[in-house]
C-alpha cells in the first residue's frame, strides 16, 4: 500500500497528453488552451463615451454654461467631428470621442434648447470617457497555456477577432461496472440485488471533466464476459472499472487485465474511503480500478482519475479548487489513513454531512466539498481548514 501522494504522482507521470486540435471559438468552452495568447488589440480600441450625453471641452463647461450643438456622433463609424470651447456634440454610449473633446456630460445633467444645450452641473476633465487601452493593452497576456476557457474568456478572445482556438486534445473513456449483485435501473430487483448507481455516477463525473464517454457497460462476475468487456474498453484513452478490483474469489479484474497484457502499476492506496484502488496501463489506455462502494468510487475518481483526465486534455492545473473554511465540529481521525470527510460549505463554514461511510450515497448527494483529515489528526471546531470543492 502506497501513500495517496505517491499514487497521484505515479498516475500523473503515466498520463499522456492527447494531440492538440483547433476548434471554432464557439466550440472551445471548457477546453484548455494549448498556447499562450496575447492581445492583438487594445481594449477599448479607441477613446469612447461611457454615457449618452454630450461631448464637450471641460474648461468651457461651468454650471449653467450654454453650448452650441454642432453635430451628432452615434456608436459606429467615426464621423471625424471636431469641437472647440463653447461647442458640444450629441454623443451615445460607445461612440468615438470627437477631436477636441475631453469630457462627456450625461444627458440627465443637461437641458436641450433647440440648437443649444445648457449644462446643469460642473464638468471634470476626462469625465465619462473610456480611454483606449485602459482595460487591456496590446501584447498583454490574456490566456495561459493550460488555462481553461470560460464563457468570459470566449468573449475576450472574440473581442480580439479570434475565430478559432488551438486547445488540448479530446479524451475518450469507457465505464465498466462489475458484480452479480448489480441490476440496471428500470429492471426488477431480486433478493440481495441493488441497482447499479456507480455507472451513472462515473459517467457524469467523466463528462464533467469534458471527456467523451464512448460506452457504459455492466458485466457479471464471469471471466469470459469480463475479458471481452475489458478488451473493448482498452481501445479508449481511459477505462474506469468499478467493483471486482480486490482479491476475493469473485474479484476477477486484476487477473483479467494481466491476461490482456496490462501492467498493474498501483494496487491499494492509503486513503479512506477507497483503499482498494488500482491503476494500470494496457497499450495506450490508462486503466483505473475503483472500489464498488459509491463514496469510495467518488473519492478515488476525484483524487486520481480526474487529475489524469484533465492532464491528458492539456490542463495546466488539474487539482480540485480549494478554499479556506471554518470547521463547525471537532473531528478526529484515529485511523492510519487520511480520511476524506464529505460535507457542505455554508457561509464560509464547513459542515460534515450524513454518515461518513463508504456506502452512504444520500449524504454524499447533499455535500459539495471534501475535507482531508490526516491519519492521527485532531481538528477543533472553529479552526480554519482548507477544503476541496467539487
Amino acid at each position: 500500500m502506497i501513500s495517496e501522494e505517491e499514487a497521484r504522482n505515479r498516475v500523473l507521470e503515466a498520463a499522456r497528453t492527447t494531440p492538440e486540435r483547433t476548434v471554432p471559438l464557439s466550440k472551445a468552452l471548457d477546453c484548455f488552451s494549448a498556447r499562450e495568447v496575447v492581445a492583438l488589440l487594445a481594449l477599448p480600441t479607441f477613446d469612447n463615451s461611457a454615457m449618452d450625453g454630450y461631448a464637450v471641452v471641460a474648461s468651457s463647461c461651468a454650471k449653467g454654461a450654454r453650448l452650441r450643438v454642432i453635430g451628432e456622433q452615434p456608436a459606429g463609424r467615426d464621423r471625424q467631428l471636431r469641437i472647440s470651447p463653447g461647442e458640444a456634440v450629441r454623443i451615445f454610449t460607445g461612440a468615438p470621442i470627437p477631436a477636441g473633446a475631453d469630457a462627456i456630460v450625461m444627458q440627465e445633467d443637461t437641458t436641450r434648447e433647440g440648437s443649444e444645450v445648457v449644462v446643469n452641473v460642473d464638468v471634470d476633465l476626462g469625465e465619462f470617457i473610456r480611454r483606449r487601452g485602459a482595460d487591456l493593452a496590446e501584447g498583454q497576456k490574456i490566456l495561459e497555456r493550460g488555462e481553461q476557457i470560460r464563457p468570459t474568456t470566449i468573449a475576450l478572445l472574440a473581442s480580439q477577432g479570434f475565430t478559432d482556438m488551438t486547445v488540448g486534445g479530446e479524451v475518450n473513456a469507457a465505464i465498466l461496472s462489475t458484480g452479480d449483485e448489480l441490476v440496471t435501473p428500470g429492471k426488477k430487483l431480486d433478493q440481495g440485488q441493488i441497482y447499479d448507481s456507480n455507472s451513472m455516477l462515473l459517467q457524469a463525473l467523466m463528462q464533467g471533466c469534458g471527456a467523451s464517454v464512448t460506452s457504459v457497460e455492466h458485466c457479471p462476475d464471469q471471466r469470459e464476459p469480463l475479458f471481452k468487456a475489458i478488451r473493448r474498453g482498452i481501445t479508449n484513452h481511459v477505462l474506469v472499472i468499478t467493483g471486482g478490483v480486490s482479491v476475493g474469489e469473485h474479484d476477477l479484474v486484476q487477473t483479467t487485465l494481466r491476461t490482456l497484457g496490462a501492467s498493474i502499476d498501483i494496487w491499494r492506496v492509503a486513503i479512506k474511503p477507497g483503499k482498494p484502488f488500482l491503476f494500470g496501463q494496457a497499450n495506450e489506455c490508462a486503466v483505473f480500478g475503483l472500489p464498488g462502494n459509491p463514496v469510495s468510487a467518488f473519492v478515488t475518481f476525484l483524487q486520481f482519475v480526474r487529475p489524469a483526465v484533465l492532464k491528458m486534455m492539456g490542463a495546466g492545473e488539474p487539482s480540485l479548487r480549494t478554499m479556506p473554511a471554518r470547521l463547525t465540529v471537532d473531528l478526529v481521525n484515529e485511523g492510519d489513513r487520511p480520511h476524506y470527510v464529505r460535507g457542505k460549505i455554508e457561509n464560509g463554514a464547513f459542515v460534515p454531512i450524513g454518515r461518513q461511510e463508504s456506502h452512504a450515497l444520500f449524504g454524499l448527494n447533499r455535500s459539495n466539498a471534501l475535507l482531508r483529515v490526516a491519519a492521527g489528526e485532531s481538528l477543533k471546531s472553529g479552526e480554519i481548514v482548507d477544503v476541496q470543492l467539487w
